[in-house]
């Protein structure tokens, strides 16, 4: 099995609770995990499309790691998502469709409690719900779109315990990744 790609989507890494700890612990499994910060590598906001696409192209698994804050991503991810996948590369012609087949994730740092986003809750739509552009975004140009991780109720319940318990909670989703996407759903409650 070849490395899976996790691509982290954090401004500020360096205050971070959780994907500061799940990147050290990838970290340690470099034989498994090949990380790349988005924000370290294009300070200024300028990406390399075709860096970007040639790294893309060497994996075939790719997990987006990011903290979920105005329900959505961070912004570089989205600037990624507009100029990576392109016309010609991504999708829409014989040559395109570079993310074919590639199975391909969400791992997602949640603020605010599970139960909030749910249709009683106080946001009334789930994550899965408020995540379904990216679901879209990766079917419309082939890509295997898998069940997303979350770790919920940062902002309320962030003790030691809770964030040590997150980091082997991502290790193990990463171990299982490969399962079957049924297998996934009903382990981490993650399909709506």
């Amino acid at each position: 099995m070849s490395k899976i790609l996790v691509i982290v989507i954090h401004p500020d890494m360096e205050t971070s609770v959780v994907n500061k700890k799940w990147v050290a612990a990838l970290q340690q499994y470099p034989d498994k995990y090949r990380v790349h910060d988005l924000y370290t590598a294009y300070p200024s906001g300028e990406i390399d499309v075709q860096k970007e696409q040639a790294l893309l192209e060497e994996h075939e698994t790719i997990i987006f790691q990011f903290p979920f804050y105005w329900f959505n991503c961070p912004p570089l991810l989205k600037k990624w998502l507009d100029e990576v996948l392109i016309h010609g590369w991504a999708y829409g012609s014989k040559s395109g469709y570079k993310m074919k087949d590639k199975k391909v994730a969400l791992a997602i740092s949640v603020g605010i409690d599970e139960q909030d986003y749910t249709a009683d809750g106080k946001y009334k739509y789930t994550l899965n719900e408020l995540t379904t552009p990216f679901e879209i975004t990766f079917r419309y140009v082939l890509a295997d779109y898998r069940p997303l991780f979350a770790f919920y109720g940062l902002e309320h319940r962030a003790t030691t315990e809770r964030i040590e318990k997150s980091v082997e909670m991502y290790l193990d989703f990463m171990e299982k990744f490969h399962d079957t996407v049924a297998e996934l759903c009903k382990e981490y409650n993650s399909c709506s």
